[in-house]
Order: structure tokens, then C-alpha cells, then sequence
């Protein structure tokens, strides 16, 4: 099994380019499964997440081939991925790949919609915390859809199709947004999402169904209103950047000093972020192409933050935030109100010397204690990379371990790290 190691204490300079958003890449790809042309996906990321959703879609029998690159296209780009699924040859997502990948349970709305029928298994739990898929079931239930569990999965048919109607999130889910999203563009009639998800990744995934002939209005807002169509077309779209490779490379950046210009992104998408860096005494500056990071010399400050739908601090953030604030001098609060256990990172911050007590869904991390490497464990995608961060701050050498988990959501870390000056090298088991 690969590890990591760092060691820590170098500056970073230079420019790190951002990658194509995890979060939209693989609904899009799921969105592919609503029509019979071919979508045509550019900007994609290469993360094992990525690869393992397009195996899962091959299930169903969508082909996904990767083109080549395009004349003038930049450097760091990305990757054009083609989504053909002509003919869907099974309706059921079985156990063994969806245990695999959450998000993989979102084939159930444009399986449904499609085909009028779908047999997913549940997902189950995660490392950092229980999801629960009841905002799936009875948004699907409301469309017309009969839905039973039945040994672990949900099957559903709609015989006569999917019918528009007005569905009201009890609370903000992104997931079950793009299903229900995806699912009612084929519906006969219109369908209200209300409080629905706002994160960007949304927007994006909404703005690929119009050019594939959707009709969706209120994008970015938390009403969105489909006007159901008989059949969507094929398309082309660029996949937006990712808003948290963006802002976690933005936190290394402070952690290891330096001035580094992050590429291909726009920090519109971040406003919270960097409000919260700001403060925390981090320069940022937009530019036409993304944004300049800088700390040089000047000492961090604590912070008080709360996790909350977008536009608020995203969750995805909270802890690299927190690794970062173990450098600030002082306490900073951390308060976690999205999952219920998304601290696991505390304890491995600790062997690092990080002093942090928790408290219910708040963290008090006491900034000011100095970091020496040492030999931690990655628990999750955001927690492993919370450790790469502090570990470009320690003294000494960080080895990282199970950074399968980094692979999942971040491209090339490694060499965008080691190119700004940091001292990191992947150890091959």
C-alpha cells in the first residue's frame, strides 16, 4: 500500500494548476445515462473515483472512452471523457460496486427516468458519517414512482413514467438534488425542487442538462424548476473547477508560506474560503485566471467557523482549516453541523503535536504548538490531505498512510506540491 512523505519546513512558490471538480465530474458522467447520444465531457479529472464510476456505468452498459487531447488545449487541462449509453443492458446496480462509491447510488434517478425501472442497492454508511437516502426515496415516491427495499436495495419502477410534482427538502442535500434534478427532466410535467442544494457543482450539472435539452430554470437558487421533455440530445461541456482543490492547495500555501499563483480556477467560487483566510491573515488576490496566495513571515490568526451549505464554509474544508489553525497563535473554534463524525483527522493532527479538544460538533484547536513529523494514518478523502498540509508545516519527516484515499479526489498532488518547492515523494509498498 502507497504512503507519503513529507518533509516539512519548505516554502512553497510558483503556480499549482486546479483540476476539474470531483463533485460535478462524476454526477455528469452519471447524467450521461439520460440519453441515447453521446456526452462529451472535458475538464475531467484523472482520480480513482473517476475510474471506478465509469467501471460502475459500464454495468449498465454505457461505453466511456477518453479522446485525445485538443489542439491548444492548456496543459493540466484535464481529460475528454465520451459518454455513450445508446442502449442500457441492466437496470440494477448491484452491491459489490455501489458499497464501493456513494455517489454511484445516484444512477437511480436517470435509470428510473429512462428506463422505468431501477434496482440499486443501498450504499450504507461512510467513514464520516451516516447519510441516510429517505430525501431519495420519497422525492421519488413524490415523481409517481413505486419504491420498495428488498434485501438491502431499492427497487423502483415507474410504468407510465415519471410525473412532475413539487418536492420540499426537509434539509439541503446535494445528492439528492442532482438525482431528483436528473430524474424530472424526463418527467411528464413540471417539478419544484425547493430548498434545493446551491453548491456549485449543481449549477454546473443543471447548465450540461439544458444543452442536452432540459428545461431547467431557477439555476443557483434554492428553487429549481424542471419542465419535464420527452428525450434529451447529446452535448459537449467543460467541467467547472474544483472549488475545494482550489481552497485546500489555497490553506497549503499558508501553512508553508510562500506565494503561489493557483491556476484554471476562479475564486468566485470560494468566497467564504478566502473570507475565512483573510482573516486568518493569508493574502489573496484574484487574477484573470484564478487567484495569487501569499503568507510571508506574517503570523496566522485564529478563527471561528461554522460548517454550512453553500455559500457558507463548505465542509469539504473544515480539515484542512483545521490543520492549518494549529499554526495560528492562539484558539481557534471549528464547528462541524454537516456530518456527524468528520473529526477523525483530530487524532492523527495530535501525533503530529497538534493540540485540539473537542466538544459535541466543535473543535478548540490551540494554535502556536510546533508540528514535528511523524507517522500518521489517512481516515477519508479531506482528512488525508488535512495531514499533507500540517505535514508541510512540521519539523522533520511525515509519513502518511493509506493515501488511497487521497487518490480518490486529488490529481497529481505529489507533483503540483514538489513543483512549488515542497520536499514530498510518493512510497511505492
Amino acid at each position: 500500500m502507497d504512503r507519503i512523505r513529507i518533509t516539512g519546513g519548505r516554502r512553497l512558490n510558483g503556480r499549482i494548476p486546479i483540476s476539474g471538480a470531483k463533485n460535478a465530474a462524476l454526477p455528469l458522467l452519471i447524467a450521461g445515462l439520460l440519453t441515447r447520444d453521446t456526452l462529451t465531457l472535458s475538464n475531467v479529472p484523472d482520480l480513482a473515483d473517476v475510474r471506478l464510476l465509469s467501471r460502475i456505468l459500464g454495468n449498465h452498459g454505457v461505453d466511456i472512452t477518453i479522446a485525445g487531447k485538443r489542439a491548444g488545449q492548456k496543459a493540466g487541462a484535464g481529460q475528454t471523457l465520451r459518454i455513450d449509453a445508446a442502449e442500457i443492458v441492466d437496470t440494477t446496480a448491484p452491491y459489490e460496486l455501489v458499497s464501493k462509491m456513494r455517489a454511484s447510488f445516484w444512477v437511480l434517478g436517470p435509470l428510473l427516468a429512462r428506463c422505468g425501472a431501477a434496482r440499486v442497492s443501498l450504499p450504507g454508511g461512510c467513514a464520516i458519517g451516516t447519510r441516510p437516502v429517505d430525501l431519495f426515496l420519497n422525492g421519488m415516491k413524490a415523481l409517481g414512482a413505486e419504491v420498495e427495499i428488498d434485501a438491502g436495495y431499492v427497487i423502483a419502477s415507474a410504468k407510465g413514467g415519471l410525473k412532475g410534482a413539487n418536492i420540499s427538502f426537509p434539509k439541503v442535500s446535494v445528492g439528492a438534488t442532482h438525482t431528483l434534478m436528473m430524474a424530472a427532466t424526463l418527467a411528464e410535467g413540471q417539478t419544484r425542487l425547493i430548498n434545493a442544494a446551491c453548491e456549485p457543482e449543481v449549477t454546473d450539472v443543471a447548465e450540461c442538462l439544458n444543452k442536452m435539452g432540459a428545461k431547467i430554470s431557477g439555476i443557483g437558487t434554492p428553487e429549481l424548476i424542471i419542465d419535464g421533455v420527452e428525450a434529451l440530445h447529446g452535448a459537449r461541456h467543460t467541467v467547472l473547477p474544483d472549488r475545494i482543490e482550489t481552497g485546500t492547495y489555497a490553506m497549503a500555501v499558508a501553512a508553508a508560506g510562500g506565494e503561489v499563483t493557483l491556476t484554471g480556477t476562479r475564486a468566485s467560487l470560494l468566497d467564504s474560503v478566502i473570507e475565512v483566510l483573510q482573516r486568518a491573515g493569508v493574502t489573496v488576490e484574484p487574477t484573470n485566471d484564478g487567484m495569487r496566495v501569499s503568507r510571508n513571515g506574517a503570523a496566522l490568526k485564529p478563527v471561528k467557523v461554522s460548517t454550512a451549505p453553500y455559500p457558507k464554509f463548505p465542509t469539504d474544508c473544515q480539515a484542512q482549516l483545521m490543520a492549518l489553525m494549529t499554526l495560528a497563535e492562539g484558539d481557534s473554534q471549528i464547528q462541524e453541523t454537516i456530518f456527524e463524525n468528520r473529526f477523525m483527522h483530530v487524532q492523527e493532527l495530535a501525533r503530529l503535536g497538534a493540540g485540539i479538544t473537542l466538544d459535541g460538533d466543535t473543535a478548540t484547536v490551540h494554535g502556536g504548538r510546533p508540528l514535528t513529523g511523524a507517522q500518521v494514518m489517512a481516515t477519508d478523502l479531506r482528512a488525508s490531505v488535512s495531514l499533507v498540509i500540517a505535514g508541510l508545516a512540521a519539523e522533520g519527516d511525515t509519513i502518511i498512510n493509506r493515501v488511497y484515499h487521497l487518490d480518490r479526489g486529488f490529481e497529481n498532488l505529489e507533483s503540483k506540491l514538489s513543483a512549488c518547492g515542497a520536499d514530498i515523494e510518493r512510497l511505492s509498498s
